[in-house]
């Protein structure tokens, strides 16, 4: 079981809601609106996501990095490198 299994249809409603944002943007071009518009739409939709991947990261520490950090041993330190993969990956997007 995953860490975020709990709150799985809150994160299935927030990334429909961040999909229609994102077809809005496709609409916005398409229809040839204002610069600024779209950018506050695209920054609207990037923050979005950023609060849906800080959300799972801290699922995934709750849950996943503390249960092998329990346990100890390999799979501890390749969860723990994994999950500062991710931090790093996040940190610069």
């Amino acid at each position: 079981m995953h860490g975020y299994t709990a709150d799985k249809d809150a994160y299935l409603k927030r990334l429909r809601r961040i999909e229609g944002q994102i077809r809005g943007l496709q609409r916005m071009v398409e229809n040839d609106e204002y610069c600024i518009d779209v950018l506050t739409q695209i920054s609207a939709a990037t923050k979005a996501l950023q609060a849906v991947s800080l959300g799972l990261l801290d699922e995934h520490l709750k849950h996943c990095v503390a249960q092998a950090a329990a346990e100890g041993g390999p799979v501890a330190e390749e969860k723990l490198a994994e999950a500062s993969a991710a931090i790093g990956r996040l940190v610069k997007s």
